[in-house]
């Protein structure tokens, strides 16, 4: 494995140069003023060697012409230590000995007066890699300054001038929303994974919903020819254009990416470092080059979740994705056009907001030192609330505290140092399966304080959506109640409760129930029916944070006291959204004993109104069973899932993998009216028995 120990090294050359005119250089937007000239020619070189490794380096060479517009260009020096090039790319380099010669490919021959070129190579070296020390841009010696033929004219050029204000733009993007599963699949197109061809009207459709950004990951490795072009197909990349295009005329910020392509061949990089650091340079200079002249709307994010496999520790990763982010800040930046200035996302190790991929980003941040970059970072969660498993099923105090102190810990590290940080997904892991993975109530809690909390942070935040949440062709929401909750986050809070459910067993008498409310800011205003106000004193009391449901109230709406919900009461606050409380009639489900194949297990079961949070499995000894066998409580969907519609409880065979052979294991099932219920299962070979007793 190559050494990656090499740290970078920056030269820069400030020297001064006696000047045959008068001349006079202003920094930012301002004049360069010739006395009796005609022409200036001037130049600056910073050159840099991002990594080193025994052996071999990797160089950066940015130019920036001081002098008149140039149109072609050749830059020259000499390697005082015998380095060779021996791959280049955004530039065409020959060498002779050890004077080397790097020129223009055309796209990026133009450099206007103030403006940066740049281009990377391969090289190696023996013995030492000493930096050049002089450079020449067209003839004319690279020292920081200008030099002049005498005329009598008066040239006024206008330095690239500074971009805007980072932060605000990042928080005009507030609220995003992504395109999952469409451009980012790594099949033959974008519907590959089950998305309908994305329309316009799609986009005027998010558009309308109050979204101001729109994230389209895009994975472009199905789409890419051999080394050492990597060619990107026209006509994919002229469909993200087109796409791109939709939601730039909708209004929209749009952030494009190079997505799933960071585990199909990025996490290669510790075995084969060149070869991937040549493919993802190929790759964004031609997105650079492509999207180039596009509105500063576009923004541009390295890699989504990067992750490197086999490597050597967190020291080589956060080498490894220093060293991307910082060629794809160079190859963007020197590709001209509106790139120069524009918006560039950096993220984490797996998008991480663990406090040292934090700091890792930090680092590369500080060195870049640009004030149009941003930070971004993920959040799905606490895990196991996230995908309900070791008992998290409920948005509780350690739920939140782990929000906060992810929050925290971006904006104490970006956003109170003046970085922009961008949540560029959220959502819950259980949604990849079905949102009904986390109960409805704890859901909403989750959604409704992580953009509280998030605005409060300010961190623009960008929803997951890989077209469960909204209908690629119907334009609705699967989940009105989840959505209603977001929007109102976007602005204010929303009260919540303890719970939505209040359950009534049918086989006792009813009596008053009591939840707490969360105010969260806003003060109770009252309890609805469907369109009835509810009658306080009588139907209800509230005392503090208690709301109290009378028994007469209950037994009313009850009626029959049919098993399931019997009617909906909306608690209202005095902003935000309403807070829906199911009254349900249950009695203790009732299992049967079954008898299957560990592929296929199904236990009978009789719901009787209520329902399943979660599922203990244990052996006989009181050790844990199945699969995550640190804990008792398995992963609902994972390792048992309930059919409300068909009066079954399944266990998976992913459940029974991990189960042993002739064991009995005891499962107890815990029901969110409280009630638990304990069954048995015994896997034989392929064969599964379970019983009640």
């Amino acid at each position: 494995m190559a050494d990656l120990r090499g740290r970078a090294r920056t030269v820069r050359w400030w020297l001064g140069l006696a000047v045959t005119a008068v001349v006079t250089v202003v920094t930012g937007t301002g004049l360069v003023a010739t006395s009796n000239a005609e022409a200036a020619a001037g130049c600056r070189v910073v050159y840099t060697t991002p990594s080193q490794w025994q052996g071999g380096f990797s160089g950066n060479v940015a130019v920036t012409n001081l002098g008149d517009p140039v149109n072609g260009w050749r830059l020259t020096w000499t390697f005082p230590s015998g380095q060779k090039v021996t791959q280049a790319w955004n530039a065409t380099v020959t060498s002779s000995g050890a004077d080397v010669t790097a020129a223009d490919v055309g796209y990026n021959a133009a450099i206007a007066t103030g403006a940066t070129v740049s281009f990377g190579f391969n090289g190696t070296w023996t013995g030492a890699n000493t930096a050049p020390s002089s450079f020449a841009l067209n003839g004319v010696t690279c020292n920081g300054g200008t030099t002049t033929t005498t005329t009598s004219t008066t040239t006024t050029t206008t330095t690239t001038p500074p971009a805007g204000d980072a932060m605000a733009a990042v928080a005009a993007m507030e609220p995003g929303w992504n395109l999952g599963n469409s451009f980012d699949s790594t099949g033959a197109d974008e519907t590959s994974w089950g998305n309908p061809r994305v329309t316009e009207a799609l986009l005027d459709n998010v558009r309308a919903q109050g979204y101001k950004s729109i994230r389209i990951p895009v994975t472009w490795g199905q789409h890419q020819g051999a080394a050492p072009s990597h060619t990107i197909e026209a006509a994919y990349l002229a469909r993200v254009k087109e796409v791109v295009g939709w939601a730039l005329a909708d209004g929209f910020y749009v952030m494009i990416n190079v997505h799933h392509d960071s585990w199909q061949w990025i996490n290669t990089m510790p075995a084969d470092r060149t070869g991937v650091l040549n493919r993802f340079n190929a790759t964004w200079a031609q997105i650079a080059t492509a999207f180039r002249d596009s509105p500063a709307k576009l923004v541009f994010e390295s890699v989504n979740e990067p992750q490197f496999s086999n490597s050597s520790g967190d020291a080589q990763n956060a080498q490894l994705l220093d060293e991307l982010n910082r060629s794809f800040h160079s190859i963007v930046r020197r590709s001209g056009g509106g790139n120069a200035t524009r918006l560039l996302v950096l993220p984490t190790l797996h998008t991480s907001a663990d406090q040292a991929r934090v700091d890792e980003l930090n680092t590369t941040l500080t060195a870049l030192n640009d004030r149009n970059l941003i930070a971004t970072v993920h959040y799905y969660g606490y895990w196991p609330f996230s995908v309900n498993v070791a008992g998290g099923t409920r948005f509780d105090a350690t739920a939140q505290k782990d929000l906060v102190d992810a929050f925290d810990r971006v904006h104490n590290s970006f956003v109170a140092r003046g970085i922009p940080v961008i949540l560029g997904e959220y959502g819950l892991l259980g949604f990849d399966r079905h949102t009904g993975t986390i109960e409805q109530g704890e859901k909403l809690k989750f959604f409704e304080f992580l953009g509280y909390y998030a605005k409060t942070r300010k961190i623009t935040t960008m929803l997951w959506d890989n077209g469960q949440h909204f209908g690629r062709t119907s334009f609705q929401w699967s989940d009105p109640e989840l959505i209603a909750m977001i929007k109102s986050s976007w602005a204010t809070r929303s009260g919540t409760a303890s719970t939505d459910q209040v359950f009534s067993a049918r086989s006792s008498a009813i009596t008053a129930k009591t939840i707490t409310l969360n105010l969260n800011g806003t003060s109770f205003t009252g309890l609805r029916n469907g369109g009835t106000d509810l009658v306080r004193g009588t139907d209800y009391t509230v005392q503090g944070d208690q709301l109290t449901l009378s028994a007469a109230l209950i037994t009313r709406l009850s009626g029959s006291r049919a098993y399931g919900v019997n009617a909906t009461l909306s608690a209202r606050f005095s902003q935000g959204v309403p807070w829906r409380i199911n009254l349900i009639t249950y009695d203790a489900p009732v299992l049967q004993n079954a008898t299957g194949t560990t592929s296929a297990f199904s236990i009978p079961t009789a719901f009787r109104g209520d329902l399943l949070a979660t599922m203990e499995a244990r052996y006989a000894d009181g050790s844990n069973a199945g699969p995550h066998n640190w804990t008792s409580f398995k992963e609902f969907d994972r390792a048992f899932a309930p059919n409300y519609t068909t009066g079954a409880t399944a266990l998976t065979a992913d459940f029974f993998a991990e189960v042993n052979d002739n064991a009995r294991v005891t499962l107890t099932f815990h029901y969110w009216s409280g009630t638990t219920v304990t069954y048995y299962v015994t896997r034989s070979g392929t064969s599964v028995t379970g019983s009640t007793a």
